[in-house]
């Protein structure tokens, strides 16, 4: 029986088509087990997109957990090598919705192992080609976790006002951030500093003169240093047309450090892929190493194209596409 790629639905399509791509970068395969024991989550939950676990107990009394994660699996199990590690992996994870648990369809890639500039390069762009291969309209939003947390440490010690102010940068909430610097003794260079990076967004080339106006020490002169050596690198590639510089993008800095990202296609409201350097998840699993990978989400795909044959049956109007 021959196969007819318009049988496929998008999730299916793109797991072919992104895996040419990762093996044409020298990443291999990597299959993981349907479940982890519990406690692999229940230890880092806040890692976690989902922290619903779907879990019973072995036929030894272990209680295990079906995968809501792909790379905590992956980074427990990978064996300590010397050099750099690259996979990449097409797996379901189970996760709540609704109606119950779901089982949804990833694929993404991880490097582990010795990070340089030009690999933190290589998976960015990686990104932004898985993107570019299943959606017209796409864009990957960069950040860094050095810069934001750089300014934010600069402003206060206090555990709560930080977790506040992370709050608050997410939100682009240039008031409220103002509102919470207002608690501390920072003075206006830092408070300002900060409330304008939360709303800064834009091109690379645009963004990363005005970031360079408001870094206030080493640690944000640091990051801006690695993004502009990616943007360098991707710009030499062809790959900035479609990238965007928004310093809201944070995360757990239990687990992440350095370069963030996103990805979205238009059509669907929230992002398509995510990703990041997380050296201190290895850190927290005893690994002695660097880490930087992505996953993308493919459910999202089929979930578009549903509401595309909703519209085209109910007469709306089309996805621009």
């Amino acid at each position: 029986m021959t196969l007819n790629d318009n049988e496929l639905l998008p999730s299916e399509r793109a797991v072919y088509t992104l895996r040419q791509l990762y093996l044409s970068y020298g990443y291999k395969r990597y299959k993981v087990s349907k479940f982890e024991e519990y406690d692999l989550y229940a230890q880092n939950k806040s890692f976690l997109t989902d922290k619903s676990i779907l879990t019973f107990t072995d036929t030894d009394g272990r209680l295990m957990a079906l995968k809501p994660d792909i790379t905590l699996s992956i980074i427990k199990n990978i064996k300590d090598t010397q050099g750099t590690q690259k996979v990449f992996y097409n797996e379901c994870v189970y996760r709540a919705s609704d109606s119950g648990f779901r089982e949804l369809m990833q694929t993404g890639l991880e490097c582990i192992g010795d990070i340089e500039l030009s690999l933190t390069a290589e998976v960015i762009s990686l990104a932004y080609k898985s993107l570019e291969r299943i959606g017209e309209n796409f864009l990957i939003d960069i950040s860094h976790m050095g810069f934001t947390m750089g300014l934010i440490d600069a402003i206060t010690e206090d555990s709560n006002i930080k977790a506040q102010l992370m709050l608050a940068v997410q939100a682009k909430s240039y008031d409220e951030v103002k509102e919470i610097c207002a608690q501390t003794k920072a003075g206006d260079r830092f408070s300002n500093a900060l409330a304008r990076a939360c709303v800064l967004y834009g091109r690379p080339s645009d963004i990363l003169k005005e970031a360079r106006d408001i870094s206030v020490n080493a640690q944000t002169n640091a990051a801006l240093d690695d993004l502009e050596g990616i943007v360098n690198i991707m710009s030499e590639n062809g790959l900035t047309k479609n990238l965007r510089l928004d310093f809201s993008i944070l995360n757990d800095t239990n687990y992440y450090n350095g370069i963030i990202f996103k990805g979205f296609i238009d059509g669907i409201p929230q992002s398509v892929l995510s990703g990041g350097r997380y050296d201190s998840l290895l850190e927290k699993l005893g690994k002695n190493q660097g880490a930087i990978g992505f996953a993308v989400y493919l459910d999202s795909l089929d979930r578009l194209l549903m509401s595309k044959d909703t519209s085209a049956t109910d007469g709306g109007d089309s996805i621009v596409g």
